[in-house]
């Protein structure tokens, strides 16, 4: 009893102790974590499994004791714990499921003929087996009805053309969703019309007036030209434009603007280069190669 004590305690620490601990100052692995959870788990199992048999144990043990102090003899009891299995019912019970005949009857059984001494029983063919083989005409006959006469089910390519829409769907919802995960590291340089069109959107409404219409600058810095300030990379237009920068009056657009929209007015921005619009200001900045 204290060693089953002490390995329940062990299992319950391994097991539990990970889950309280904190995840970068834990001294195992996740995959050590999993496997310990697993090897607890199943060496809990073996004791229940072993607890059930020694509980079953003593219940034979007690049920033998109680029954020699009722006076029952050794062989006595040993019939009470062990009762003889009725072999003919068991046989009798096999043959009705399968539809057969008792040894006793193959002479009865032979069929006439014969080939090189070996002779065949006349024995049917099991009930289960014809059950099952019917239950397989209905199922036939209800997938035809269903499948190709009334078409309450699709076939498999319609079934295909259906999933394939749905994946569309599907495929559509998550470039939406995706399309704001975007940051300053992973953001892409794109020429996309739809996305050029929506960065312009947002530079006609917040950027105008620090950089004109056309990206001559006016309080800001011209954006057409080779020189930049802070880095002419898309990356670092998306992180200028996200961040800001307070000490020249360039606003944080970081709460304003979604992910989505900063990217799209920084590829705006870079679809500017080269413009050369009238009465642009004078290059800032170093020029960027």
């Amino acid at each position: 009893m204290k060693y089953l004590r002490a390995t329940l305690l062990l299992g319950l620490s391994l097991f539990v102790l990970p889950a309280f601990a904190d995840d970068d100052h834990s001294l195992l692995s996740a995959d050590t974590e999993n496997y310990t959870g697993y090897g607890v788990i199943m060496g809990m199992l073996l004791l229940f499994i072993a607890a059930l048999l020694v509980t079953l144990r003593a219940f034979r043990v007690l049920t033998r004791i109680i029954l020699k102090s009722q006076g029952y003899t050794e062989d006595a009891t040993v019939a009470e714990l062990q009762p003889v299995k009725d072999k003919k019912k068991e046989n009798e019970a096999w043959l009705k499921l399968l539809s057969l005949r008792p040894l006793s009857e193959e002479k009865d059984l032979l069929i006439d003929h014969d080939f090189d001494g070996i002779q065949e029983l006349d024995n049917p063919t099991p009930a289960w087996f014809m059950y099952l083989f019917y239950a397989t005409i209905l199922f036939a006959a209800c997938y035809l009805l269903n499948y190709h006469v009334f078409h309450f089910g699709q076939l498999q390519y319609e079934e295909y053309k259906t999933e394939m829409a749905q994946a569309a769907i599907d495929h559509k919802a998550y470039l939406s969703k995706a399309a704001n995960m975007v940051d300053e590291s992973t953001v892409k340089l794109t020429t996309n019309p739809a996305a050029l069109a929506s960065g312009k959107m947002v530079f006609t409404k917040n950027c105008v007036p620090c950089h004109g219409a056309q990206g001559q600058g006016v309080v800001g810095p011209n954006l057409t030209d080779d020189y930049w300030l802070h880095g002419g990379k898309i990356n670092d237009v998306f992180k200028t434009i996200k961040y800001g920068v307070l000490t020249k009056g360039m606003p944080t657009w970081e709460n304003q603007l979604s992910p989505k929209q900063i990217s799209d007015v920084a590829n705006f921005v870079k679809s500017l280069h080269g413009t050369n619009p009238p009465n642009a200001r004078a290059p800032q900045g170093t020029k960027d190669i």
